[in-house]
């Protein structure tokens, strides 16, 4: 009865279930990993905030993806390689309730921070003229800070909604904390966090793919009717650029959901889909925008060569 409501009982995780032997690799992978999401990611945070030519609308809301994969990768490695690295089978409930936070924080930052660059791109390819005018810094600022409350309000609530429920289990199964795992601890009716749950995920899925496939048809009928040809192939680049990251983020997503939903798949493939949402985009974002756009491209090579030193 003292932990319905105690935040500080520690919890049983039972989510990998390791043999000695796959300790290590595990160990390896999970740490070469996330050694490489920190180097991409913080290499075009450099990057773009160490060249003013850089400071433009475009590059400024891109920012925010590096960063945000920084927060999701972060909530997912810094404890599973503690896990791995001390056979640690336990974990506080207050490190798990924060890791599932900053994770959510993670998924709905990625959708809405990609509409926000989709709406950039609309009216950099749609209305030329007016970019200027309507792309200001202050609006630019203004952009950035409703993405950011409207993830931490939405996320909140959500994390508000669990919180006020008496807990009567202690054993994690998921392969990282999040609010579908942590509902599984509690022994209350949890059809208000159920429902608020769908509500979230229906408002970004709505929200995100009703401005992509509008934004990106309108970008497409634009660069059709464009009649040079260089800009024409400019805009289509980095729309697919984008339109490939979007496309990556959702089907690993569905891949996640339906992978819980298959009784009969094995409980490592499980896990392994499941941290993909949290492994692939960190690490492919970087390398993704780096290659294909040429600014960031170059800006990066000039970045690699003035300030990492030789060995």
């Amino acid at each position: 009865m003292d932990n319905l409501y105690n935040t500080s009982y520690v919890l049983v995780l039972n989510r990998f279930n390791l043999s000695s032997e796959e300790v290590f690799p595990a160990f390896l992978f999970a740490t070469l990993s996330y050694m490489i999401i920190l180097f991409c990611n913080l290499i075009l945070i450099l990057t773009i905030v160490l060249n003013k030519s850089l400071h433009q609308p475009m590059y400024l809301i891109l920012l925010n993806l590096p960063i945000n994969d920084l927060v999701g990768s972060s909530a997912l490695f810094s404890q599973l390689i503690k896990d791995l690295l001390t056979n640690s089978k336990t974990m506080q409930y207050s490190a798990c309730v924060a890791q599932a936070f900053f994770l959510h924080i993670y998924a709905t930052g990625a959708v809405t921070i990609l509409c926000a660059m989709a709406y950039d791109r609309y009216i950099a390819i749609c209305l030329p003229l007016k970019y200027n005018t309507i792309m200001t810094y202050a609006h630019i600022m203004r952009i950035i800070t409703v993405v950011w409350v409207c993830c931490i309000v939405l996320i909140g609530v959500l994390f508000f909604l669990l919180l006020r429920l008496p807990r009567c289990r202690s054993e994690i199964t998921h392969p990282y904390c999040d609010n579908p795992s942590l509902l599984t601890l509690v022994c209350a009716n949890t059809t208000i966090n159920n429902i608020y749950g769908l509500f979230t995920v229906a408002l970004t899925q709505v929200m995100a793919n009703g401005m992509i496939l509008y934004t990106y048809l309108r970008i497409l009928v634009a660069c059709f009717k464009s009649k040079r040809p260089d800009t024409k192939a400019k805009a289509l680049q980095t729309c697919a650029t984008h339109l490939f990251v979007f496309l990556l983020l959702e089907c690993l997503g569905l891949f996640t959901i339906i992978s819980y939903r298959i009784n009969n798949i094995s409980p490592q493939l499980r896990s392994f889909i499941g941290m993909s949402t949290l492994i692939f985009p960190p690490t492919l974002n970087p390398i993704i925008y780096g290659l294909k756009t040429k600014e960031i491209r170059e800006k990066v090579v000039h970045f690699c060569r003035n300030k990492i030193p030789p060995f």
